[in-house]
């Protein structure tokens, strides 16, 4: 909320001052990469001293991590929109195939994904941060998988996390190899699922 007069307040413009710098970096680590991006260049790049890039992030670390999050909430936007379409089970799963031409193994996003991977070896803090983001995508991913799966008077035959596991693993898999070579054609994934359902689930009781 503003104050008085239509005042942005200082939560606010810290916000902002955050979502500019996030905006900035992550435009910069994709053209760049990770370590040839310096936190000067955020700062010069957004406008802003190098002190408000510390008053909102610890180090490089936890920008690319805010940066990367970013990335993913498009994803999770993305699979969600797909999943979440008013069709039966056959046609979530060609709203996902449709969405996936274009959101599945971008080479930039994979690029910078590896690139910072590789940081947790020397990070614990980065490793940590890391396994905590795949757990918590693991869960919301079983979360959807187990909503779909009722939504269409099916029963999972296996927990759901080790269904959203499986999909996960593909999906990364798939994605990271179509950034090497876009000729893949990421419809495969959906013919999986396809193919996969059967063994996952039965028709409800």
């Amino acid at each position: 909320m503003t104050v008085d007069g239509g005042r942005v307040t200082r939560a606010e413009r810290q916000a902002q001052t955050r979502e500019r710098l996030v905006e900035v970096a992550r435009e910069l680590f994709l053209d760049e990469g990770y370590a040839a991006t310096s936190l000067d260049k955020v700062a010069l790049a957004a406008g802003f001293s190098k002190g408000a890039v510390y008053s909102n992030f610890a180090g490089k670390e936890e920008l690319c991590l805010a940066v990367l999050d970013s990335i993913h909430e498009e994803q999770i936007e993305g699979v969600l929109g797909a999943f979440t379409t008013d069709t039966d089970l056959a046609g979530r799963i060609d709203a996902f195939a449709a969405w996936a031409q274009t959101g599945l193994g971008h080479p930039r996003w994979t690029a910078l994904e590896v690139e910072f991977a590789a940081v947790a070896r020397h990070s614990p803090f980065v490793a940590t941060e890391l396994v905590k983001r795949h757990r918590d995508l693991v869960a919301a991913t079983a979360q959807l998988i187990g909503q779909v799966t009722r939504e269409a008077g099916l029963e999972l035959r296996v927990p759901a996390h080790e269904a959203a596991t499986v999909l996960l693993s593909l999906g990364i898999g798939l994605g990271a190899l179509r950034s090497l070579d876009s000729a893949i054609d990421v419809t495969i994934f959906a013919d999986a699922m396809r193919a996969l359902a059967p063994g996952f689930t039965a028709g409800a009781q």
